[in-house]
């Protein structure tokens, strides 16, 4: 195995991936045109092709998505003989929230307290250069062993579905004998982890009518129903007292039985205030990776500058539910779309619409690649053994490719740690860790086309 090579050849690559992490991140690529331009995830997309074209990838193509986004494919051959990995990422982020929250611009990469920040810097366009590194290093030490697919998908934050509906559609595309996610992140910096499970997801936007028009406050409050207040009482039957999600008809006991996190460390990473509790019960692996949690990530009302005193005649939001492996998504949002329409205080009028849905995920860690991911993270991480845990987040399509190919191994890793913060103001990654596990994929690939040669 040829691990000093190939980690003295990523070394050498650094600067110039972190001239096109800067490239890549300076893209306004937030897949919702209400916000940014689509234009934004057009270029975008583009320039992943490009990268993909200057590595001598075949069929190249810029697939339009039933969502109206682009996804972006590409083929390298392997030897002849040689198994198909296929490796994910998405080029599409989470909006920025408030701009003037973060130190530096969202869309500049920054480099500060030894990491790199930006939208977009380890969710997942740092995902992209990983595969990219892996790549290169191997064409620079006796070449890719492997064919090899790479899917950069662009709605993956919108949970919109787009890639999913057009891989079934296209099921002969993403076909793999091994496909790595790298959309996901390791417990904490400096040990290695791939994630065996996933959440899935539901979002939905619930709107409340109860009057006409707005109505002064002083003439006819007391009396006449305010749609926010209205609002503001149906959120609050989705928790306990503790904080536990309570949805009508859904079970929320599971329990983690894998590597477990720590209330202080949850509490460091999270970065929770000090003298503010925790919400829910069980352990916390129990709560974000086994449990289903709600919550209310938006809501239409009038700010605060500029507030006049009327009741509101309407409000609007928008609920996500993480649903946990061996709960149904679908039936998940059908219990959750009941219990917004039953809730509802004073007979307010209730609409709800499902803005996206996937399924949870689980991995089977005991497959041969994932022997080949533990010897390639022993070398890339010296002194350090593979770890497995869950993930609170989503990723829709690996159940759909776990559909489509059964017989496909999925691993997943990536650039997400704790202090990345991915989602949130300030999201950055650390450059080591981008290093190690591009080193750690490249020995992977080598590690899995030998296994198969066996």
């Amino acid at each position: 195995m040829t691990a000093r090579p190939i980690s003295e050849t990523v070394a050498s690559l650094m600067p110039r991936a972190k001239a096109e992490l800067t490239e890549l991140v300076a893209f306004r690529s937030v897949a919702d045109p209400a916000q940014f331009p689509k234009s934004e995830c057009d270029a975008a997309a583009d320039w992943v092709a490009d990268a993909l074209r200057a590595e001598d990838f075949q069929d190249v193509a810029l697939l339009d998505t039933p969502d109206g986004t682009r996804s972006v494919y590409g083929f390298l051959p392997g030897p002849a003989g040689a198994p198909t990995v296929l490796l994910y990422a998405h080029y599409d982020v989470q909006p920025p929230l408030d701009e003037s929250a973060w130190i530096s611009p969202p869309f500049e990469l920054t480099e500060r307290d030894g990491r790199w920040f930006g939208r977009g810097a380890a969710d997942c366009k740092g995902g992209f250069i990983m595969h990219l590194l892996a790549l290169r290093a191997l064409k620079a030490n006796g070449g890719v062993p492997v064919s090899v697919k790479v899917i950069a998908e662009g709605s993956e934050e919108q949970g919109t579905g787009g890639l999913e509906q057009y891989a079934e559609a296209h099921p002969e595309l993403l076909a793999a004998d091994t496909i790595v996610i790298g959309d996901t992140g390791n417990f904490r910096v400096g040990l290695p982890t791939v994630t065996s499970t996933l959440r899935g997801m539901t979002m939905l936007r619930v709107r409340l009518d109860t009057l006409e028009g707005n109505l002064h406050s002083g003439q006819f409050g007391g009396a006449a129903p305010d749609a926010l207040a209205a609002m503001i009482q149906l959120l609050a039957s989705l928790r306990a007292e503790d904080g536990s999600t309570t949805v009508d008809g859904l079970t929320s006991d599971a329990e983690w039985d894998g590597l477990q996190y720590s209330e202080g460390e949850f509490r460091q990473d999270a970065k929770v205030l000090d003298g503010v509790e925790l919400i829910g019960t069980g352990s916390v692996a129990d709560r974000i990776w086994a449990r289903p949690a709600v919550t209310v990530i938006g809501i239409d009302c009038p700010p605060v500058v500029g507030a006049t005193p009327s009741l509101q005649a309407s409000a609007r939001a928008q609920v996500s539910l993480r649903v946990p492996p061996g709960q149904d998504a679908a039936e998940a949002t059908k219990l959750l779309t009941a219990h917004l329409e039953s809730h509802a205080p004073w007979g307010a009028r209730v609409s709800v619409e499902l803005v996206g849905q996937g399924q949870a995920f689980r991995a089977d860690i005991t497959s041969p690649a994932y022997t080949s991911m533990a010897e390639a993270m022993r070398v890339a991480y010296p002194g350090e053994e593979m770890q497995s845990s869950g993930m609170g987040g989503s990723i829709p399509l690996c159940n759909t490719l776990a559909g489509l190919y059964p017989e496909a191994e999925i691993l997943l890793i990536g650039l997400s740690e704790p202090e990345a913060q991915i989602h949130a103001v300030n999201e950055s990654v650390s450059p080591q860790e981008l290093e190690r596990l591009s080193v750690a994929e490249a020995l992977f690939l080598q590690n899995y086309a030998e296994s198969k040669k066996a």
